[in-house]
């Protein structure tokens, strides 16, 4: 009830508009209304669209509120931008006009007070007599004042005051006293003149005869417009479309009690189009006539053009929203996860291809969800061979009483390429080992595994041996030759492996009656033999295994006395760069094990781990980082 009540005081508005704007009477008062009635027809609109959100979930209905807005809204904003242009264009030419005229009469005193400052004594009284009648009828109210050599004035009587100094030449708009003023300051070589013109309402209302009503104020001194009226009247209006415009600008003035000084002073100024008109156009409001027709006649061809793009929108409607509900009717069914589903295309058009996108994108799922399928068994897989390969790496070091031996691993993906082991063997020797695979992920994990495989198998059985020296128990002791050892390891890779498949291999037996270290380095970096301070890479013995079918390996013998270190690693911890490419090095390396070297073996492992991510920064490992510690003991 309450929306019908207001919807009929907004047609009684319409109507009692409509009237207005037909009789031609209080056109001002119709402009207001029509823009009121807009804005509060708008308001209702969005309250009851806002309130009823059901009405536009059809897109059929959001179609038509979208052809309204196109088809009626432009056009009052269209009529607002021409009312709006109006009064810009009418207000700014009247405002121009009347300013020029003022900067004008102030130009046409400078000549006479130039002459002034430049004549005789003598001369001036009749130099004066025939300016006067030239200019009493345009300039009322001229006042001379002529300084220097004698003192001049006309008329005998005025009480012009000399201007301050530290005037310079001016010609222009002053401010003096409470009024404004035509004025022209001239300085000679041995007088000075000055020239000042009155602004009285009279003045300014023949400025521009027929303008309209002026006004001229200075906002920095409060009572100074002209007697507080306007200058001169509006002419009557032309027709119902001649409205009254008012329109303020800029002059600048100057102000008499501070030389040399500019300010702006505010010129208003009331007219109407048809005496902007008769102005330009020497009095005549025929071209007034002409304009308006020229735009009704393009305000006509716009609603031509309006209501036929609102036929062409109506009449696509149909296909728009068939289209659309094929649409919402495919992502319901892809919703319940039913991705055969294919909408039917019809046409070549771009909702044709919107169709075809959609069916193209069912496919498309119906894969995806395959390979998230496919991917979520092959994560289920890794996660069970990270869990076998951290089963691989060994516990906890083997009971030893010389050396305390401890490695670790952080592989860069879920798996490591990365090798290390130790155990004790048959004769009292502690072997251990490191090793990187070439590459990442799967397949390198696979080939550590098989290289543990190996190792274990045949430091298991007791072969290969390079010598059979002392005896325990009545039986022989095997000595373990590393070389052999590192040798047969790469006879099996290059038999069961690819031709791309290789490693870096470091194998040490360590001997704790003898406290000697024999090992085999076969391509892996060089560990560091840390030794009373002084850092010693242990040399390369050999290449890589794996590639070549037969190759000889040699092995050194070191002693590892008491506080001895070796630290054994891959190059997961030596390359990783800093935010300027720096790697972390060997060099690096020693360093931390140095600073840490009376620490444990596992807190020195922790410390080179941390010292690395420090140093790269970068959020995941670049490469599988391991580490093997052997310490002697004290």
């Amino acid at each position: 009830m309450k929306l019908s009540r207001i919807t009929l005081v907004l047609v009684a508005l319409v109507v009692f508009d409509a009237l207005l704007i037909v009789s031609g009477v209080m056109s001002a008062l119709a402009t207001l209304l029509t823009i009121s009635i807009v804005g509060f027809g708008i308001f209702q609109l969005s309250r009851m669209i806002l309130r009823k959100s059901h009405v536009i979930w059809r897109l059929r209905n959001r179609l038509m509120v979208t052809y309204l807005f196109i088809g009626a809204v432009p056009i009052v904003l269209i009529l607002a931008l021409a009312y709006c242009g109006a009064w810009i264009v009418v207000g700014q030419v009247a405002t121009y006009l009347v300013g020029s005229e003022l900067q004008r009469r102030a130009a046409v005193l400078e000549n006479p007070a130039r002459f002034l400052s430049r004549s005789k004594p003598v001369e001036r009284p009749e130099m004066v007599r025939q300016l006067a009648p030239l200019m009493r009828d345009r300039e009322p109210g001229l006042q001379i004042l002529v300084t220097g050599d004698q003192t001049f004035r006309y008329p005998e009587n005025n009480n012009v005051d000399a201007p301050p100094d530290g005037w310079r030449d001016f010609t222009g708009i002053v401010y003096k006293g409470g009024r404004f003023y035509c004025m022209s300051f001239v300085r000679g070589t041995a007088a000075q003149a000055l020239v000042l013109v009155p602004l009285a309402p009279d003045l300014l209302a023949n400025l521009v005869p027929g303008i309209g009503a002026l006004n001229l104020s200075n906002h920095s001194a409060p009572g100074s417009s002209l007697n507080g009226r306007l200058s001169g009247s509006v002419p009557p209006a032309y027709n119902a479309f001649d409205s009254e415009f008012i329109w303020y600008n800029p002059v600048e003035v100057a102000e008499w009690s501070h030389p040399n000084t500019r300010e702006n002073a505010e010129l208003a100024v009331i007219t109407r189009p048809s005496a902007v008109l008769a102005v330009v156009f020497g009095g005549s409001v025929e071209f007034a006539q002409i304009t308006l027709v020229a735009f009704v006649v393009i305000a006509a061809l716009l609603a031509v053009v309006e209501l036929f793009s609102v036929l062409i929108g109506v009449t696509m409607t149909r296909t728009i929203t068939g289209a659309v509900h094929n649409l919402y009717e495919g992502t319901l069914r892809i919703g319940r996860g039913d991705f055969s589903h294919r909408i039917p295309v019809k046409g070549n058009d771009q909702l044709a291809a919107l169709g075809t996108s959609f069916n193209q994108m069912s496919r498309q799922l119906e894969v995806l969800l395959a390979v998230a399928r496919e991917k979520e068994r092959l994560q289920s897989e890794l996660a069970i061979a990270s869990e076998v390969q951290n089963q691989l790496f060994p516990r906890r070091a083997p009971p030893t009483r010389t050396i305390q031996l401890l490695g670790a691993c952080e592989p860069a993906r879920s798996v490591s390429g990365d090798y290390y082991d130790y155990l004790c063997l048959p004769n009292g020797s502690l072997a251990f080992a490191i090793g990187d695979v070439a590459g990442k992920g799967i397949s390198a994990a696979l080939l550590m595994a098989s290289i543990q495989s190996i190792m274990r198998t045949q430091l298991a059985a007791g072969v290969p041996m390079a010598a059979t020296v002392g005896t325990a128990a009545g039986r022989p002791v095997p000595h373990f030759s590393t070389a052999s050892v590192v040798a047969q390891l790469n006879r099996q890779l290059y038999e069961n492996t690819s031709p791309e498949k290789y490693a870096t291999f470091f194998f040490g037996l360590y001997d704790e009656n003898s406290r000697i270290l024999t090992y085999t380095n076969a391509g892996h970096l060089s560990p560091l033999l840390i030794c009373e301070g002084n850092v010693q890479p242990l040399e390369v013995t050999g290449t890589v295994v794996g590639i070549f079918p037969a190759v000889s390996y040699e092995e050194k013998t070191i002693p590892f006395h008491r506080g001895d270190m070796l630290i054994a690693y891959t190059d997961g911890i030596t390359e990783p760069e800093n935010a300027y490419g720096e790697e972390f090095g060997a060099d690096r390396l020693a360093e931390c094990v140095l600073r840490n070297q009376n620490r444990e073996p596992g807190e020195i492992v922790a410390k080179v781990m941390e010292s690395v991510k420090q140093w790269s920064g970068a959020p995941e490992l670049p490469d599988d980082m391991t580490v093997l510690i052997a310490k002697g003991n004290a």
